[in-house]
């Protein structure tokens, strides 16, 4: 069953498995800052297929920008990113009581939804947590701290959003407060490389090895049985 629901503060794009009896791990599956779009449920069926309970939360509350409409992605964020940190808590406090939700959650971000899946960490108990190119993500390293689960971050090495350097820090930062973290960087990928309905940006070798990681990842620390 794929659809709208309310959950705490925030709609969210509600994608059950279609086998078995849940209670399930959950997956909170965070936008582009284009909004949740197509893209981004594509995605939360992706984990439902593999078992998961996925949630796509609605951050822009229905407003979207269209793929390469930067300003009106920008006045996006502005609005309504300040209170996404707060309404995902809200979220993950929903969730986290959900008669389908065995008690286990993670977090996968892009972009925007990179930084926003490490805040929802920095705050909440997450049991693992992926950042895809976390746009902005630097806003929050001095709260890394906080976080208490395991770290997946995938970067491109041609993200011109995001520094080679930046991610260094990162993976230093990480490190030094003691977060168990790996970090990849897929050589001759860009930003959004994973977004496949993008051909533009679209790297299929990258694409498939983040989601070998993400899955695993998810798989050992939500403790998901028969992963697919």
């Amino acid at each position: 069953m794929n659809t709208l629901t309310e959950m705490g503060p925030l709609s969210a794009y509600l994608a059950k498995p279609t086998s078995g009896t849940g209670p399930w791990p959950a997956v909170i599956v965070i936008q582009e800052w284009w909004g949740l779009d197509a893209q981004t449920r594509s995605i939360a069926d992706r984990f439902a297929a593999i078992g998961y309970l996925a949630f796509a939360p609605d951050i822009y509350h229905g407003e979207l920008a269209e793929p390469g409409n930067g300003d009106k992605a920008v006045t996006l964020v502005q609005k309504y990113g300040p209170g996404a940190p707060l309404e995902l808590c809200g979220l993950f406090d929903a969730l986290k009581n959900h008669p389908d939700c065995n008690g286990k959650i993670g977090s996968v971000g892009f972009c925007f939804g990179g930084r926003m899946s490490l805040s929802l960490g920095i705050s909440r108990p997450l049991d693992a947590i992926c950042t895809f190119y976390g746009g902005g993500m630097q806003q929050i390293f001095d709260q890394l701290g906080a976080i208490h689960c395991p770290v997946l971050g995938l970067f491109g090495d041609k993200d011109v959003s995001i520094p080679i350097g930046t991610v260094e820090q990162f993976d230093l930062l990480l490190d030094q407060v003691g977060v168990q973290h790996e970090i990849i960087v897929y050589p001759n990928s860009g930003h959004a490389f994973f977004r496949d309905s993008d051909e533009k940006v679209y790297i299929p070798e990258a694409s498939k090895d983040a989601w070998q990681r993400v899955t695993k990842l998810f798989s050992k620390y939500l403790k998901l049985e028969n992963q697919v």
